[in-house]
């Protein structure tokens, strides 16, 4: 096996790359991380470097892994950002790092891409990491991070003796729903009231939704989009991560695993969401709103998911980071991972402690989250 490392998705054809890939994770597609790069999302300015590596046996790529060298910890939804002043603290550069992530994606995922078995993913993913390291020592970067692997590397990055994290968001499970009123059916009876009081207030304010599979999007749908997504951000008082040029692309070259929420109102869009459709989950990306409006953003960002997750039989509804107000309309929490290798021995020890401590923590935040669930308890109850 041959390690290769490109500075560009153009350095590889996308029918190899996505030959691995497939269709059922969206964000790992050669469309999407070429359309963050030739946008300008992620580049050396914006603290994103493209730094990928691909296995190559005889000149045929037989796995891939992402890879961004970092000199900054924006975007990433795993916060580091004490680790990083622990080093300044003590004289020494946390920046750069190397990390493996899906660039402001805080989706889990493959991060390691193959088609071999499992004995070949491990020698393969030893490889890298060896590869990873020896750059590391040549180059002076600090450490390298794996951030929202799926289950199963997470367990062959345990076996690696990585430092593993986690972390806890909440995900919506499709079992098998027949409609939407047949998901309603499973909660107790105030949570049940409240969904229902929340979608009649979004249509008693004469707003309407309408459902966009990404290839029937409009140029003009699309700008205002955009519009929208920017509020969120300046709202925070910061810049956006994604421009233009990057929605506008994707349109053209992964439209089909698209979909655009927009809430109408007096012939004016008010609001949006976008998704990506994956194999088996619905993964809601970006929103926004020009003024908000009584249970709008539920209504938008939520229940239209699951509508069009039931309607679609997607398993699984993955609406992002955070929200613990999803709880109560039936995201149950999951644990997310990340691995983490640090060259310098002495931190290693130091954060695998912390690492330990907050994991307990974790856990118990994630039972405490799940005792708030809105499913019945009794079968009797109505």
């Amino acid at each position: 096996m041959e390690v290769k490392q490109i500075s560009s998705m153009t350095q590889v054809a996308s029918t190899d790359w996505n030959d691995l890939t497939g269709h059922a994770y969206p964000f790992l597609r050669h469309e999407f991380l070429l359309a963050l790069e030739q946008s300008g999302s992620v580049s050396g300015e914006t603290g994103w470097l493209p730094a990928h590596l691909l296995v190559l046996d005889k000149h045929k790529l037989i796995a891939f892994m992402p890879l961004y060298l970092k000199q900054h910890s924006w975007g990433e939804y795993v916060f580091d950002h004490q680790w990083a002043q622990a080093y300044q603290q003590h004289g020494l550069d946390y920046y750069p790092k190397w990390l493996t992530a899906i660039p402001l994606t805080p989706c889990q995922g493959a991060r390691i891409v193959s088609k071999t078995e499992e004995p070949d993913q491990l020698e393969i993913t030893r490889t890298l990491l060896t590869f990873i390291k020896q750059l590391s020592d040549q180059r002076g970067i600090s450490s390298w991070h794996c951030l929202f692997p799926d289950l199963q590397q997470v367990d062959l990055l345990r076996s690696l003796n990585l430092s593993i994290r986690e972390g806890v968001q909440f995900h919506w499970f499709n079992k098998g729903y027949g409609d939407f009123n047949d998901f309603l059916q499973t909660l107790s009876a105030s949570k049940r009231k409240m969904i229902k009081r929340e979608r009649r207030r979004v249509s008693e304010q004469d707003v309407h939704l309408l459902r966009i599979a990404g290839p029937d999007v409009s140029d003009g749908q699309w700008q205002v989009f955009f519009e929208l997504y920017t509020m969120t951000y300046l709202k925070r008082g910061s810049q956006p991560y994604l421009n233009l040029a990057f929605f506008k692309q994707i349109a053209v070259t992964m439209g089909k695993q698209l979909l655009l929420v927009l809430a109408v109102k007096d012939d004016k869009i008010i609001a949006a969401a976008l998704s990506f459709i994956g194999a088996d989950t619905l993964y809601g990306r970006y929103w926004g709103c020009f003024e908000d409006y009584n249970s709008l953003h539920f209504e938008t960002c939520y229940y239209q998911g699951l509508d069009y997750c039931i309607e679609h039989g997607l398993k699984r509804f993955d609406s992002g980071a955070q929200g613990e107000h999803k709880i109560a309309r039936g995201f149950e929490p999951i644990t997310t991972y990340s691995a983490h290798w640090l060259k310098d021995a002495r931190f290693a020890k130091a954060i695998d402690r912390f690492l330990t401590e907050e994991q307990k923590a974790v856990q118990l935040y994630k039972q405490d989250a799940a005792s708030y669930l809105p499913f019945k308890q009794d079968i009797n109850e109505t």
